[in-house]
């Protein structure tokens, strides 16, 4: 029987360590080492006096079969009506043999996405779209100038050289300054001239005014075809009824159940090689005292930057790439709120008749706040008394040891606080019933500083035989979950018919085709 061992018990690390011992369970041993207390990565749910915060949202919607499958068989969607749909008389397609979220836990949530911009203290579509509301807020100047430098932008296309000649290629320079500027400047700390294309190619992939304007008119005509339809356009996603982390926590116990070890609070601080491209141990830190760990396979879902650190024997020029490999730590703050002052001015009822986003992004450059998350609008579960109480996560992009981060708790609270009334978004002398800060490392993996040698990385880790990167950190790669799940399909695929060749891991969203389009052989 082969040892493996998993670095990570998030979504890459669960799903791969599962996979293995469900598809073989007489053929490996597998031990996932966990650097933190908890379950599920950036894909956790945080407990807090009876409230869960979901950290960075994570809508479960994927053109991959696979993984859409995979979650479903892990949680199966509801077949009854959820508390707040109940209590509004809203009606949703809904499961015909399915859980009652009302009688019991273990169960997929159908959700509506809404999400806007919020800009100017006006709501804007997200992604823009075209219609009355969004040109009388813009303005009919503004509109007409957004068109014509739409028009020159398709004319006249940049070489793509840049996020910043991306955005342009694709929205016009009008539209770029107004929703994508100052917000990706926001979220990582550079102008997106600074930033590889890279980042747009995988986030935005298709998405582009013209795929706006085939969804207006597949709306229009009564008829869309869900495989042609861009993520981000999305209007139904399922949703954990305890957010995320549950489905994560869920795994755990079910790999567990399979015969897998999960240790938590190991984190992983070197990774021992022979030499001839072959890892032959771990050692991780447990309680004060190192532990060699013995492996006849490893998968690591921990960041790049780190698993490179903690070799032996890398060469000068891999060794600076990996060191320079840049990130954007991630601080949420939950606040507990009788009521938000921004009024509900779409026919979408909604408890308490609040806004139905599920997340507000924050263009303004005024406010250094990022995005909100509004918890009631994923899951009712998720608020302590969901018909008279708000539960809101504020988000903020900041770099680790910078002076926001270093904030104490209540400081961070208290400039959360004063941004969303400076935005009008609480009444001043709103009464904050509860509060949380949550911060986390290396949320966001960047395109930019040695990021554009990530290739010269990338071979270097392909010589260890029987090494394998997976998820977000592990690969340097902006993914959703649904993406880090495929990597470890991948892995696991490779490993089981001893496939060397590990392209198709590496090549997991990396082209328009896999986002755009549901893969037929994927049944």
């Amino acid at each position: 029987m082969k040892k493996v061992i998993i670095i990570g018990a998030g979504p890459a690390g669960l799903t791969a360590g599962y996979e293995l011992l469900r598809q073989a369970p007489e053929q490996y041993e597998v031990t996932i080492l966990e650097e933190s207390s908890s379950i599920g990565g950036i894909s956790k749910t945080v407990r807090h006096n009876g409230c869960r915060m979901d950290i960075g949202g994570h809508r479960f919607f994927s053109k991959d079969k696979a993984v859409m499958q995979w979650w479903q068989n892990m949680m199966p969607r509801q077949g009854k009506p959820s508390f707040d749909d109940i209590q509004l008389g809203r009606q949703k397609k809904l499961a015909e043999v399915g859980p009652d979220p009302e009688q019991t836990d273990r169960v997929m949530l159908v959700r509506n996405r809404v999400s806007r911009i919020y800009y100017k203290k006006k709501f804007f579509d997200y992604p823009v779209s075209l219609k009355w509301e969004t040109i009388k807020n813009m303005g009919f100047g503004t509109t007409m100038v957004a068109g014509f430098s739409y028009l020159k932008g398709t004319a006249v296309k940049k070489p793509e050289t840049s996020l910043e000649n991306f955005y342009i290629n694709r929205f016009g320079r009008k539209l770029y300054s107004m929703f994508f500027e100052g917000y990706t400047e926001k979220l990582w700390g550079r102008h997106p001239r600074e930033i590889s294309a890279d980042w747009g190619s995988q986030r935005v992939k298709g998405l582009s005014i013209m795929a706006v304007i085939r969804d207006m008119f597949s709306k229009i005509g009564g008829k869309k075809d869900t495989k042609k339809v861009e993520t981000s356009l999305i209007e139904e996603f399922y949703y954990p009824k305890f957010g995320p982390g549950q489905l994560w926590e869920l795994t755990a116990e079910e790999f567990s159940k399979l015969g897998g070890g999960i240790i938590m609070n190991a984190k992983v601080t070197k990774i021992c090689t022979d030499g001839n491209g072959t890892v032959q141990r771990l050692v991780y830190e447990k309680n004060g005292q190192e532990v060699t760990a013995e492996g006849d396979i490893f998968i690591s879902s921990m960041p790049v930057k780190d698993l490179i650190a903690g070799m032996n024997d890398v060469p000068a020029k891999e060794a600076a790439i990996a060191a320079g490999l840049p990130y954007r730590d991630f601080v949420t703050v939950g606040l507990l709120l009788d009521k938000l002052e921004l009024k509900n001015e779409t026919n979408i009822p909604t408890l308490g008749n609040i806004v139905p986003d599920c997340w507000i992004y924050v263009q303004d450059v005024g406010v250094k706040l990022g995005r909100i998350q509004i918890f009631n609008n994923w899951s009712p579960y998720m608020v302590q008394d969901p018909a008279n109480r708000v539960w809101i996560g504020l988000e903020y992009f900041c770099a680790e040891g910078d002076e926001f981060w270093n904030m104490a708790d209540q400081e961070c609270i208290d400039f959360a606080i004063s941004e969303l009334k400076t935005m009008g978004v609480i009444a001043k002398n709103a009464v904050i019933r509860d509060s949380h800060r949550e911060r986390v490392k290396k949320a966001y993996p960047a395109y930019f500083d040695t990021y554009a040698e990530i290739d010269t990385l990338i071979a270097y880790l392909n010589k260890f035989g029987n090494l394998y990167c997976v998820g977000r950190n592990g690969q340097h790669r902006y993914n959703n979950m649904d993406h880090s799940m495929a990597t470890s399909f991948e892995a696991v695929k490779n490993i089981l018919s001893g496939t060397a060749d590990k392209t198709n891991i590496w090549n997991v969203n990396t082209e328009k085709e896999y986002h755009e389009t549901a893969k037929e052989e994927q049944k």
